[in-house]
């Protein structure tokens, strides 16, 4: 049982109380798509957001080096529309808006989209579905390009969605999806990135599934280290989706190897993820009794279910610190441990900093480069307990 990750809590709300909703992930017998049931509408997570892509540098250098290479690809120009779902507050969309590529973000949280409008990306607020990409095509035009990262594991009615994205799509189009790959989050104990916004967990076979009910084929595959390890797939139309890479086939044969193409070959996880939790919990009550100091780095999604789960509260983690103003001042959903801005480490002076984002291990390890001054360390849980 846990509650929404993004659910952070003012303080005038520390004694109401709180829902929590099982956390108690699926696989289809038939098509082998793992998932979460919907247990909270996607407009209640979705509408008013906390996730700002922006304030993670590395997380923007990504967006840019893809944005060269689709510009060199696709030969994007002046008269090639891009449209990105879920665009967030136009951390991608911002690097074609600079070379004068048109553009159009669709993003449904209207916090976010403001922030995005004031940066420059005309952005349009709306969950995509079929009718809303028709709309939106009558609207805008065809889309020589359709990005969609890091959004198709989060939308409950993934064949509405897949529609909404070939509706999109000029004939000659192409998709861009990034998404988590459940083969490396499997094989690395990644279970923090299982949460309630999550509703899909994909492989390259039932990604391919889904986006078949739309007419949509998979024509490439590059594996990426984002996310503790994703898939870019590109898709085009049918008819147009005449040849595919060799890299399709190659994912697909280490899938079936690895026996993710079987319902038996996903079993053994629970394990995986009760080892990771033992280990957490005996380092921090160690650390406890030892007198020494343990305090959190970031508040993302992923870090609420690992808290949750390990039953973490401020007595073993007494803060942690966020470069998101929006969240700080609050408290983490569940555990309700306080929010503080970055600053706070350096006059805090702990002896270990636990990195929840550890996707961004490389990027928050630069940043706190200065902590190694009074022998500070830091501790990363996941795939297993590490302390630099």
């Amino acid at each position: 049982m846990s509650p929404p990750c993004e659910s952070y809590v003012p303080r005038e709300r520390l004694e109401a109380p709180e829902v929590f909703y099982p956390l108690r992930v699926w696989i289809c017998a038939d098509c082998l798509l793992v998932q979460l049931p919907p247990h909270i509408p996607a407009e209640d997570i979705f509408s008013d957001y906390a996730y700002f892509s922006s304030y993670s540098s590395s997380w923007v250098e990504h967006a840019r080096v893809f944005t060269d290479d689709a510009v060199e690809r696709l030969a994007l120009d002046a008269s090639s529309l891009v449209v990105e779902v879920a665009s967030n507050d136009g951390y991608l969309l911002q690097h074609l808006v600079a070379r004068g590529i048109p553009v159009l973000g669709v993003e449904p949280a209207a916090n976010i989209a403001t922030v995005a409008r004031e940066r420059g990306v005309p952005t349009h607020i709306a969950f995509l579905g079929e009718e809303e990409g028709h709309r939106l095509r009558s609207r805008y035009g065809p889309a020589r390009l359709v990005v969609a990262n890091n959004v198709f594991a989060h939308v409950p009615d993934v064949q509405d969605f897949s529609r909404g994205l070939a509706a999109l799509l000029a004939d000659d189009g192409w998709l861009s999806i990034e998404v988590p790959h459940l083969m490396r989050l499997i094989e690395r104990s990644q279970y923090d990135t299982i949460y309630h916004e999550h509703f899909s967990y994909y492989t390259l076979l039932t990604a391919q599934r889904v986006l078949a009910t739309a007419g949509l084929d998979v024509v490439d595959v590059e594996e990426l280290a984002s996310h503790g390890g994703s898939l870019r797939i590109w898709a085009r139309q049918g008819r147009h989706a005449t040849t595919r890479t060799r890299a399709v086939d190659d994912l697909l044969a280490e899938e079936a190897r690895r026996g993710l193409h079987t319902l038996a070959g996903h079993l053994g996880f629970a394990e995986a993820v009760s080892r990771v939790k033992r280990d957490l919990l005996t380092f921090l009550a160690s650390a406890a009794n030892d007198g020494k100091r343990v305090v959190g780095y970031g508040a993302p999604g992923k870090g609420n279910t690992l808290l949750n789960h390990c039953g973490i509260r401020a007595d073993l983690l007494p803060y942690t610190v966020d470069r998101n103003p929006f969240k700080q001042g609050k408290y983490l959903p569940g555990t309700h441990i306080p929010i503080l801005a970055p600053e706070e480490i350096a006059r805090d002076r702990p002896d270990f900093i636990l990195l929840l984002p550890w996707n961004l291990r490389r990027e928050i390890a630069t940043q706190l480069d200065y902590v190694r001054e009074w022998g500070c360390r830091l501790v990363v849980p996941i795939p297993s307990l590490d302390i630099d």
